[in-house]
């Protein structure tokens, strides 16, 4: 079954003056056409293409090989185009931008301003629209995460004590601000990690691993750092929290634990001015022959 709003793997059937026509496989849609503006420059008959599905200004169906800000059950971050009579257009990457009508604005849209939008399918007119009001789209099935879970998110909307964040386009989540160590901004996408879920349902994320993964991760970070500072960091036991964040992205508590971690393993001195890179011990051998 053909996926509107969706990416398709379809077969090339053939070349016109204006494009390739693709077969849907599925009944319902036929053929489907590809442009040659949309289409690989070595495209021919017999080729399978993923393309994505879409109708064009005048409700055809239509293929595209370029990739729009998001799909049909995601999340993204979309500019406003233009508002008309019917609602606000977004720009979401293709030729044909991308309506949310008045009736799906949480508030109404401006102008050449930028929110978090959700691409559904509308059951009424069966065309790929979009909608601001988030909470209609967020799944109320409760989440089935484990802890130190990687998932994938978007930040939402700013708190006193930090932010909302979209879990897997799915539910909801809170980074605390003393979990971010790294500058977001609404709209962008990070990966983070499950960090807890409470008794109510709610879930707190971290943008960092849980763990042995956490600290292997930033030792290696340490000693990236170290290879390209010829061996030396000026890092001391006052070195500030903020300077911490600022050069490894971390706390300071989790930067102590990983080096520890490297200090027990010998990879590194920690001294008076700063952390110091050691020398690889030599490689052991049989003894020469006698």
């Amino acid at each position: 079954m053909l996926r509107i709003g969706q990416y398709n793997n379809l077969a090339v059937i053939k070349e016109v003056d204006f494009g390739f026509y693709l077969d849907s496989e599925d009944d319902e849609w036929g053929e489907i056409l590809l442009p040659f503006s949309q289409a690989p420059k070595d495209c021919s008959a017999g080729d399978y293409l993923d393309v994505f599905i879409y109708f064009d200004s005048e409700d055809r169906i239509i293929a595209t090989t370029k990739r729009p800000h998001a799909v049909v059950g995601q999340f993204n971050l979309l500019r406003v185009a233009s508002v008309e009579k019917v609602g606000a257009f977004m720009d979401w990457g293709l030729p044909k931008d991308l309506l949310v009508p008045f009736g799906e604005q949480k508030k109404r849209l401006q102008a050449d301003r930028s929110y978090i939008v959700y691409v559904f399918i509308d059951e009424g007119s069966g065309r790929i629209v979009g909608s601001t009001r988030i909470n209609k789209f967020i799944d109320q099935v409760p989440a089935d995460y484990e802890v130190g879970q990687m998932v994938e998110l978007i930040i939402a909307r700013e708190a006193e004590l930090g932010y909302t964040a979209i879990i897997n386009d799915a539910h909801w989540g809170f980074l605390y601000r003393n979990e971010i160590f790294k500058n977001v901004r609404i709209g962008k996408k990070v990966r983070g990690y499950i960090q807890k879920i409470r008794d109510d349902g709610k879930i707190d994320l971290s943008l960092t691993s849980m763990g042995y993964e956490k600290v292997a991760g930033i030792a290696e970070t340490i000693l990236n750092q170290l290879a390209r500072n010829n061996g030396f960091l000026p890092i001391t036991a006052k070195t500030s929290p903020e300077e911490l964040s600022a050069r490894f992205g971390v706390s300071k508590k989790n930067y102590k634990k990983a080096l520890g971690s490297l200090y027990k393993q010998r990879l590194l001195s920690i001294d008076p001015d700063g952390i110091r890179l050691l020398p690889s011990p030599p490689a052991e051998g049989k003894p020469d022959d006698l």
